[in-house]
């Protein structure tokens, strides 16, 4: 997991930018919102080499862009504060929350009561589907029920929904969970498993970005069981930190659902091939 590492070499680098770090200074006083990500979880963020009109710069080099991005945005704009995100492994980022090293996550990240343990949760910012990724030309590709995955050897994201539902699937072959999306997808288009679980959007992007893929939305009631509350993902902030809370929230109430449609349509359409 190397979680320490991660948090750790989380903490050089952003001592290493100019802005102050979040434990150092608190409330209204404090002029930048640090948000945690991956820059590695197309369409919700991913990492840009050069600059562009929607990208953000990252400590550690390299722009970040995506819909939490412009998400992130649109907060620290209503907050009155300047943005930087730090690029942190999945598994980094509620440490760094509760360290003080980010302000908050927002990193396609759904609010679960455990989670809720250690950090408070707006309102949902994005509702998808659990939908599966498979190889357009292999034998899964007309599938449309769970029961079509009998048998078969499905990959899901460490640490995530995408790895804790795919037992549902009878027979199935629980492949080990790997940590970052691109790694899923390489494992698929390696042949090394019939299939990898998505959400919506990222299952799309998924598959704009290589045209050796296929979507698998399921026929409804025969899909995953999830609550709904599963596939909504929100903002965390530290516990107990109910003034940041309540502006985050304050900004998103500010953002429709039809905008947020379209970011997310836009950051699909947008995200490079090699996410």
């Amino acid at each position: 997991m190397k979680k320490l590492l991660s948090v750790f070499m989380a903490a050089m680098l952003l001592a290493g930018c100019s802005s102050t770090p979040a434990d150092n200074n608190q409330g209204d006083a404090k002029d930048t919102f640090t948000v945690g990500m991956e820059c590695n979880y197309a369409p919700f963020n991913w990492t840009d080499p050069q600059a562009s009109d929607f990208n953000v710069a990252i400590s550690d080099g390299g722009y970040c862009d995506g819909y939490d991005v412009q998400i992130a945005k649109a907060v620290a704009e209503s907050l009155g504060k300047e943005l930087v995100i730090a690029k942190l492994d999945w598994d980094a980022l509620e440490p760094s929350l509760n360290s003080g090293i980010i302000d908050a996550i927002i990193a396609g990240m759904t609010d679960t009561a455990e989670r809720r343990q250690n950090a408070d949760f707006t309102e949902p910012y994005y509702q998808s589907q659990m939908v599966m990724v498979v190889l357009k030309d292999g034998a899964y590709a007309n599938a449309s029920t769970l029961d079509d995955f009998a048998g078969s050897t499905i990959l899901g994201q460490m640490n995530t929904m995408y790895d804790t539902v795919i037992d549902q699937i009878k027979d199935v072959k629980h492949a080990t969970p790997l940590e970052s999306y691109p790694y899923m997808i390489m494992s698929l288009l390696n042949g090394e498993v019939d299939g990898i679980t998505a959400e919506t959007p990222v299952g799309q992007g998924a598959v704009a970005a290589h045209p050796e893929l296929a979507l698998v939305e399921f026929d409804e009631g025969k899909g995953f069981n999830i609550d709904l509350s599963d596939t909504a993902v929100s903002v965390a902030v530290k516990k107990g930190n109910t003034e940041l809370l309540e502006g985050i929230q304050k900004a998103l109430d500010g953002i429709s659902e039809e905008d947020r449609s379209l970011m997310m349509e836009a950051a699909t359409t947008r995200q490079p091939a090699n996410e």
